[in-house]
């Protein structure tokens, strides 16, 4: 699918994107489309959401004066042209990787990077308060936050919306980009006659002639406002939520349109306060296969470009995530109490495969973490089993939801964390380095962390017959193969934990996946080494703890998180507290933020791989 570029390899910045005519930008965007497409092929990315901000990335950074004009995007999911236009066009082809640029916008990577963007709902609330800095210091640029991809459902998206629309004189520009995923569609010949008229200079020009004039007529002011309002929103039912805002609503218009988008934006760059402008897209848009199936295209893997055939990977064993949705369905089939709680990530965490057979038992509440865990509680309060399966690196934004609706109230909530741990190439914003830590010091919560499937399996069943809440945490990717389907139940012991292999010299006590590191080095280990699986990090075993005490000098702790208030802190602490003279080294994600890469490259970097152990042994 190679070809040759007319425009894209002289590209290097927005100021030569300036010198090209509406017409070249067109033929610009198609390229720019195809270099994304070439690029995500043999490596694997977030493609149909930036395949459908093109033409609204291109005609951004052609009417506003980047990087002094800040754009904010909301998840990099969309900003992969903006990385190319942005002097990043060669280094894209080492996107994600180890040593190459983030995934997302990150502004320690680039000052066209305006703010970082991992988390969804974020841009409104970040462009607002760059907007109030920029109205304070009066340095007059402009500010845009682009939202879109589903992140409008957040109810931080809500906040900064409120917020800034109370500030009418703050210049600021919201852009909806609307990709059938969050926002229904409002089209139509009217739609488009009213954002021409209404981004027109002679109408804004005339309106504020006449609200300068009306000002000094209380009664009459408020009057004539009233009326348009009402005539408006007869006219266009879609402005009433971001009107009711104080937000001036701009659209639906054509998201593919550079010529539309282009004059649109410098009109909306004339007319001061907030203001929302409306567009809808195609997600995947160019690439037929992309188009039909947006789902699966958000992040395919690899494929063949010039087919749009998926180069499916082969898993040596059952992924976890499919190991948790298959459980979920079992377990439901078991107990009709059994609900499944998303935030917008059924595929993602499989809990699809439940939805496809009882969906009227799940429910899949947007983009809205603190939400999920909240709605859970309260299913939960009525009666319900809830399994709330949300990504660990998303659980941060739902904290004082877990503990004061769950675990204060002491309420049955299964917490699933998926993508526990180092996720790899998603990098600094995806990782589930936290989870272990910042719910260890959480009272009535237990913390599970299975080593293997059947264990994450068996840890669903105990948590669903546990009166109090259950955060079970998994990594990302596949199990170990050990057999687990059609498996009977078998109920865990919270808080106990169990030898894995006997020895003399050295014990390391793992947690998680880590087990399958602290089994491999041992074997491998000249010393006599013993392995312990904690298999909870709260309640700890303390017995078993007292016991390792007294036959080893020497211990060691591995984890697949951050050291700083991790498990082997807390067993640390316990030996400490006991009494126990012992030689103890905790492994794990040192008091630092990690980039992307692959998960080996990543455990080898942060020095709790098989042979970072080794060398410790």
């Amino acid at each position: 699918m190679k070809r040759e570029y007319k425009y894209l390899n002289s590209i290097d910045s927005p100021r030569d994107l300036k010198r090209l005519t509406l017409t070249e930008l067109e033929t610009y965007c198609d390229e720019l489309r195809h270099y994304i497409i070439e690029c995500c092929a043999s490596n694997p990315g977030h493609l149909g959401s930036s395949l459908g901000s093109v033409e609204l990335t291109v005609a951004l950074h052609y009417v506003y004066d980047t990087p002094e004009d800040r754009i904010v995007w909301d998840v990099g999911h969309q900003a992969y042209a903006h990385k190319i236009i942005t002097e990043r066009r060669e280094a894209f082809v080492l996107n994600r990787k180890q040593g190459g640029i983030s995934g997302f916008p990150r502004m320690a990577e680039s000052p066209y990077d305006a703010f970082g963007a991992g988390h969804a709902s974020v841009s409104i609330s970040a462009a607002f308060g760059m907007a109030k800095a920029v109205e304070m210091c009066g340095t007059g640029e402009h500010v845009v936050a682009v939202i879109g991809d589903g992140a409008l459902t957040g109810g931080l998206a809500f906040e900064g919306l409120n917020n800034a629309g109370a500030s009418r004189t703050t210049d600021l520009l919201v852009v909806l980009n609307d990709n059938e995923m969050s926002i229904d569609k409002s089209t139509g010949a009217l739609d488009s006659y009213l954002v021409r008229m209404s981004t027109s200079k002679w109408y804004n020009r005339l309106k504020r002639g006449l609200w300068k004039v009306l000002s000094v007529v209380p009664p009459l002011h408020s009057f004539v406002r009233k009326a348009g309002n009402a005539v408006k929103q007869g006219l266009l039912q879609n402005s009433n939520l971001f009107e009711s805002f104080n937000f001036r609503y701009f659209g639906v218009i054509d998201g593919h349109n550079i010529s539309e988008l282009v004059r649109t934006l410098r009109a909306l760059k004339e007319i001061g306060g907030p203001k929302l402008l409306h567009i809808k897209t195609t997600k995947g848009k160019g690439y037929a296969a992309a188009e039909r199936d947006p789902s699966t295209w958000h992040a395919p893997g690899r494929f063949n470009a010039a087919t749009g055939e998926r180069i499916k990977s082969s898993y040596p064993a059952a992924r976890y995530q499919d190991v948790f949705g298959e459980t979920l369905l079992d377990l439901a089939r078991l107990d009709e109490r059994v609900v499944g709680i998303t935030p917008a990530m059924p595929s993602g965490c499989s809990m699809n495969i439940m939805m496809e057979q009882l969906p009227d038992r799940c429910f899949d509440v947007g983009i809205a973490e603190g939400h999920a865990v909240t709605f859970s509680a309260g299913l939960a309060a009525q009666g319900k089993r809830p399994f709330c399966n949300i990504y660990s690196t998303f659980m941060q934004r739902a904290y004082d939801n877990v503990i004061h609706d769950v675990a204060l109230q002491g309420l049955p909530v299964v917490l699933c964390l998926d993508r526990g741990g180092l996720v790899g190439e998603d990098g600094a914003t995806h990782h589930g380095a936290f989870d272990l830590a910042y719910f260890g010091c959480v009272p009535n919560l237990t913390i599970a962390a299975p080593r293997d499937e059947r264990m994450l399996r068996n840890m669903m069943y105990t948590a669903l017959h546990t009166d109090s809440p259950t955060v079970i945490r998994y990594p990302r990717g596949v199990g170990r193969g050990v057999e687990w389907r059609n498996m009977p139940f078998e109920p865990i012991e919270a808080g106990r934990g169990e030898c894995l292999r006997e020895g003399e010299e050295v014990a390391i006590i793992a947690i998680g996946t880590m087990c399958g590191v602290a089994l491999e080095a041992s074997e491998r280990s000249a010393k006599s080494v013993a392995v312990y699986d904690m298999r909870y990090a709260k309640p700890l075993d303390e017995e078993l703890l007292h016991n390792i005490a007294k036959r080893f000098k020497r211990v060691i702790t591995i984890e697949d998180g951050i050291l700083r208030g991790g498990v082997g802190e807390a067993i640390a602490a316990f030996m400490a507290r006991e009494g126990y003279a012992l030689e103890i080294e905790n492994m794990g994600i040192d008091d630092k933020f990690v980039e992307q890469g692959t998960p080996a490259e990543l455990y080898a970097q942060c020095g709790y791989d098989v042979e970072a152990l080794l060398k410790r042994l």
